[in-house]
């Protein structure tokens, strides 16, 4: 008796069979077909029909790394200003820190806004600031990792990834997830922008603010041996493949091949800023003398720019690494946030006014966070720590209620009391707004189904439009 595995033949099932093997012979193969069909549809990021009607098409989202003080910003408390150098009740060591920025209020709503934001602090009206932000823990890396991906541990996919395949692409020539980099790994790693366990294909597509943006994006061949090349890496692939029976890791790297063959024919236009016109390079400040400036201006008409053709998750970090600091400032807080801010603040609001003034503002959700906020007190009288126990974040657009804020912290800022608000919940309202269910969208990995938000999280109706 013969002990070799029989192979596959047509109308034979092979012992043992697949899965696939079963619906290959099934039917003529035409449930195979079907399957097949769903399948790559799925995995591969074709688009697809959220679970309701969302309002919003795209998103992007405005990394703030580091953590933004909200008390600077967008958390007013007259209470730091008169107890301003008394002990904290925590640790007689620390005291209380007035914010070096006056606060004023603005537009129909009256939302207070400091002096650090004086562009963002015209556009109040499109915006809702959610000012109870909860984090878990007051590191960096862990932070990073769960405003991205909803856990504090690497592995899981991010937000892009689960908007790449929860939605899909409307553009099949460019990536459903991009993210707009300055040439720096996040604290956390690239594992706060990767897939996790989602195919490769919805990982993120990273772009460069300076020099080429994209490595190769001008093709090396002519598009005739171009192709032959491609078509080589799609026979081999599938081929290897059909030995494993089946496997979504090849199959990825396959469509990944073949929409970097679609990119390079579109991306070059879509990134090129010179044929934008004067008022908006005015708007954005793409001319301004600081590089920083420009190239986070850049990066922020890219953005718009994106979304307009398609791109689903679009994310914009901050022009800087560690190196030279980003809002990590735990001494020179006022030199410090005043540098970030100038490097930021008019191009998030040049985003909103030129997003709203094409009529995109209603189907793209903007999304400005950190990781967490920073300390109401400190050692010294200019600085501030990581803060997770309260912190302030907004959103724009895509079905938000202009104008409103949501939440509060304690009289100093310390913890958050009011509509306590946590990263799942956020992620679940961002899922909403895109017309995902957060309980339904789901991946099996491993025998239990996976989700952004895990088993909690909860929509924060209150900002919705």
């Amino acid at each position: 008796m013969s002990t070799s595995t029989p192979k596959y033949c047509p109308g034979r099932l092979s012992t043992p069979f697949t899965r696939r093997e079963i619906l290959k012979t099934s039917a003529t193969g035409f449930a195979w077909l079907a399957l097949s069909a769903l399948t790559q549809q799925r995995a591969f990021g074709a688009a697809r029909s959220p679970h309701f009607p969302g309002k919003a098409k795209s998103v992007i989202f405005l990394f703030m790394d580091g953590g933004v003080s909200h008390v600077d910003s967008f958390d007013p408390k007259p209470a730091l200003t008169a107890h301003a150098g008394e002990p904290w009740s925590g640790d007689k060591a620390r005291k209380w820190v007035k914010s070096p920025w006056n606060f004023a209020q603005h537009g129909q709503s009256g939302m207070w806004v400091s002096d650090l934001f004086p562009h963002i602090a015209t556009c109040v009206d499109d915006i809702a600031v959610i000012r109870s932000m909860k984090a878990d823990l007051p590191i960096h890396s862990t932070g990073v990792l769960l405003l991205h991906t909803g856990h504090n541990l690497a592995g899981r996919p991010s937000l892009g990834s689960w908007m790449s395949y929860g939605l899909g692409s409307e553009n099949e020539n460019l990536p459903g997830y991009v993210v707009l980099s300055f040439g720096h790994v996040p604290v956390g790693g690239m594992e706060a922008l990767g897939s996790g366990f989602l195919p490769s294909n919805h990982e993120a597509t990273i772009v460069r603010a300076d020099g080429a943006p994209i490595e190769n994006i001008v093709p090396a061949d002519s598009p005739t041996r171009q192709q032959a090349k491609l078509q080589f890496l799609r026979q081999q692939d599938t081929a290897f493949a059909a030995r494993l029976g089946g496997n979504d890791a090849v199959e990825s790297a396959v469509r990944n091949y073949e929409l970097a063959a679609r990119m390079q024919s579109l991306v070059p236009d879509v990134l090129d800023d010179s044929r934008e016109s004067q008022p908006i390079r005015d708007l954005y400040g793409l001319d301004n003398p600081d590089l920083n400036t420009r190239l986070y201006a850049r990066q922020c008409l890219r953005a718009r720019r994106l979304v307009e053709n398609g791109v689903r998750f679009v994310q914009v970090n901050c022009p800087y690494g560690l190196s030279n600091g980003t809002w990590d400032q735990h001494g020179g807080l006022k030199a410090g946030h005043e540098k970030n801010a100038r490097q930021t603040d008019r191009a998030v609001a040049a985003l909103i006014q030129d997003l709203k003034q094409r009529g995109l503002l209603e189907s793209t959700l903007i999304l400005w966070a950190g990781e967490f906020g920073r300390t109401p007190h400190a050692p010294g009288p200019d600085g501030r720590d990581h803060h997770p126990e309260g912190f302030s974040v907004f959103l724009a657009g895509g079905g938000v209620k202009g104008g409103t804020v949501y939440g509060a912290t304690d009289e100093f800022g310390v913890n958050a009391i009011e509509n306590v608000t946590d990263m799942h919940d956020l992620h679940a309202t961002v899922l909403h707004l895109a017309g995902l269910d957060h309980e339904k969208l789901t991946f099996r990995q491993a025998g239990r189904d996976y989700r952004l938000t895990d088993v909690s999280g909860r929509v924060v109706k209150a900002i919705l439009a």
